[in-house]
């Protein structure tokens, strides 16, 4: 994998947004590899595919990227939100490439992929629709609520132009592919319960600790009206899962 891009390709286009996307679509078809399976590359889909760039010819996980020249927020601008919704429930909704380039150098300075398996309806936030005098009047996109997951579902590639081995990214893709069993009603729920562990950044934690979130997962899930018991199922299932151990007497242990 290389960091630098080629503006060359794109000397052409006089657009600036097709240049970057022609330079940043043609750097990904080079230099992506599946982080779900072994496969040493991916494949791009055909120009008029809606949601999907790039698709793995050994395991068909498919891929959506999304270059910009600013570090990445607690938020992005994507598409259409009623599309996304229902791909999120029918169970095509795919993953998710952000890459952070440096304009000046043209090199991609971050490169992070946000699995399937981790998104749920509860990090895609609904825009406003667009006004009476826009082209498209009455559109409705959307934002990817990146601050709400947890940083495990944040995988990295390339971190501040450093790139990261093959190894770790699938160990990492891998460690947390039983969200896939978790039903799309309570995803939502583990990655907020997840979220927070990862908020307190210790090994060890007691369960008073994380009720002291009970408030912001209030309001999160202002549906559920028995909020503590919800914590405890989430910590249940991550320990199950090998995320945390449980030490007795309301102590946990964060498994690495």
């Amino acid at each position: 994998m290389e960091i630098v891009l080629n503006p060359e390709i794109a000397k052409n286009y006089k657009s600036p947004s097709q240049r970057v996307r022609v330079i940043t679509e043609k750097w990904f078809e080079d230099n992506m590899y599946c982080p779900a399976c072994p496969s040493d590359f991916l494949e791009p889909t055909p120009p008029n595919e809606k949601v999907v760039d790039f698709i793995c010819p050994r395991c068909d996980e498919r891929y959506q990227m999304k270059s910009m020249s600013h570090k990445f927020g607690r938020k992005v601008t994507n598409s259409a939100y009623k599309p996304k919704i229902r791909a999120i429930k029918e169970g095509t909704i795919p993953n998710f490439v952000f890459m952070h380039y440096n304009r000046n150098n043209m090199t991609v300075q971050n490169l992070m992929v946000i699995p399937r398996y981790f998104i749920s309806p509860d990090i895609i936030e609904k825009r406003k629709p667009l006004s009476p005098s826009a082209r498209r009047a009455g559109w409705i996109g959307s934002n990817i609520l990146l601050g709400r997951l947890p940083s495990d579902a944040r995988i990295y590639l390339i971190m501040n132009g450093v790139i990261f081995s093959k190894e770790n990214v699938r160990e990492a893709w891998k460690r947390f592919s039983f969200f896939k069993e978790i039903s799309i009603s309570s995803k939502g729920w583990l990655t907020d319960v997840l979220a927070c562990i990862r908020n307190l950044g210790k090994d060890e934690f007691t369960l008073s600790e994380i009720y002291s979130f009970e408030e912001m997962l209030k309001k999160l899930h202002p549906r559920n009206k028995h909020i503590r018991p919800k914590i405890r199922q989430q910590l249940q299932i991550l320990r199950d899962k090998g995320v945390i151990e449980f030490l007795g007497k309301d102590r946990y242990r964060v498994l690495k």
